[in-house]
């Protein structure tokens, strides 16, 4: 068997793993300090396409974490990063908030619902029925439909929240056109994150709280997975899935001490 290569990246999930809605989870703030210490790449990841870089770095420093803008990975970021790649300098009608808008506008997009190349769906915490319409419209006329994730519902303190996935669902209902979905569990994700900062798979760990979301998207994209116990996956769970990540901590405080600088040559 080959010996695995010491990690030189780290990538991680925000929700469930670094806080629970806006209290950071314990041992949060000593992992993200011993990876600046350190001087390991890393990134934090999100499936949320609502908050730009800044809003989240703002959301975190109220938490107490301290997280560079340029350390966070957003889905609207790896979809803006994906349609440059696909269509550069195009077109789409957004139905989504500042996130989207914010990473298709710093590659060149023009926002319009005047034959746009692509609906892009991001989440939004007012879906109206006319975007949605509009949207609807567009795709039965010819436009490309790209989903930002296919998460259908979103934590709050009332309880679940329909996101992204379930207007998705409606709207391939109404046109019968699927969506390309970017973020996890698409790889792509993954892939996106690594040239972000110029990491490697093979000295890659990523950090998860969901085993179908962060975790087979890693293991996808040939890294080494840690589910954490502190979000959406309980122990007992994991064992219904027909793959296991590479390791399961209580939670992200079992991993400072694992936090080492790269050898030379590794980053």
């Amino acid at each position: 068997m080959t010996e695995k290569l010491p990690v030189a990246t780290w990538l991680t999930d925000m929700d469930g793993v670094l806080v629970h809605e806006e209290d950071a989870i314990p041992g949060a703030a000593e992992f993200l300090a011993r990876l600046t210490e350190s001087g390991c790449k890393f990134l934090v990841l999100t499936n949320n396409s609502i908050f730009t870089p800044r809003d989240l770095r703002a959301r975190l420093a109220d938490s107490g974490l301290d997280v560079p803008e340029d350390r966070i990975w957003t889905s609207a970021l790896a979809t803006a990063q994906f349609l440059s790649d696909q269509r550069p300098n195009g077109s789409a009608y957004v139905v989504g908030e500042a996130g989207m808008t914010t990473a298709l506008h710093a590659v060149g997009y023009v926002l319009t619902r005047s034959r746009p190349d692509y609906v892009v769906l991001g989440e939004t915490r007012t879906y109206s029925f006319e975007a949605i319409t509009t949207a609807i419209q567009l795709i039965v006329n010819g436009a490309r439909f790209i989903a930002t994730n296919p998460d259908p519902t979103g934590p709050s303190p009332a309880g679940p929240l329909p996101a992204t996935g379930s207007v998705a669902a409606l709207i391939t209902r109404a046109t019968g056109i699927e969506p390309y979905f970017v973020g996890k569990p698409n790889p792509l994700m993954m892939r996106s994150a690594l040239n972000r900062i110029e990491g490697h798979s093979e000295t890659t760990v990523m950090i998860g709280d969901r085993m179908d979301t962060d975790i087979v998207s890693g293991m996808e994209a040939g890294l080494r997975t840690v589910l954490v116990l502190t979000g959406s996956t309980r122990r007992e769970d994991v064992q219904r899935f027909p793959y296991r990540p590479t390791r399961i901590v209580d939670s992200i405080a079992e991993l400072v001490d694992d936090v080492v600088a790269p050898p030379p040559g590794t980053q």
